[in-house]
């Protein structure tokens, strides 16, 4: 249970090393948006990197060389998804999330944030995370793909408020 034999240990050390040193590169090649958590599809692509990662390292039978394959699919994948929905507005609604609006001008949009499975004392807390004492004082509360929380003061926003909003999602 506690000591399982030598060769385990070095080939942890071995083949964490090198698993590790190919993921790197991966990531390198692929580009920063492979690790981004712009919306839930990156999301799953980070946490898959992490689970073959440990999959790889503590797995006997899996080999270093299926591992080092499967960062290049799932690195591979996410490029093609990214290219893909930078170039096709159908494709990018079809794998990601829009973000919602859950506070307007002020008032708490009550549908929007059931919808969304968001409540009052997220919005508050988001609202004191910013600095904004109250919800009057916020032009809007949105969120985002990725889950957080955007607050958009009120005197931040008086000029532009409409562009800001542009792509979110206002009714439930």
């Amino acid at each position: 249970m506690l000591f399982d034999s030598w060769f385990g240990l070095l080939r942890v050390l071995l083949v964490g090393s090198l698993a590790y040193a190919a993921l790197v590169l991966m990531l390198r090649i692929s580009g920063k948006r492979t690790l981004a958590k712009l919306n839930a599809f990156d999301l799953i692509v980070t946490v898959a990197l992490g689970s073959t990662l440990a999959t790889v390292l503590l797995n006997n039978s899996v080999a270093l060389a299926e591992g080092v394959l499967a960062f290049a699919l799932l690195a591979g994948l996410q490029y093609v998804v990214a290219w893909l929905s930078v170039r096709s507005d159908r494709f990018d609604r079809l794998v990601k999330s829009e973000p919602s609006l859950l506070l307007h001008e002020g008032r708490m949009l009550e549908g929007m944030m059931r919808e969304q499975r968001v409540t009052r004392d997220e919005v508050l807390a988001a609202l004191r995370a910013s600095g904004v004492a109250s919800p009057a004082a916020a032009a809007a509360v949105v969120l985002e793909t990725d889950g957080t929380l955007s607050v958009i003061p009120a005197a931040a926003a008086a000029s532009g408020t409409v562009e800001v909003l542009r792509g979110v999602r206002t009714s439930a």
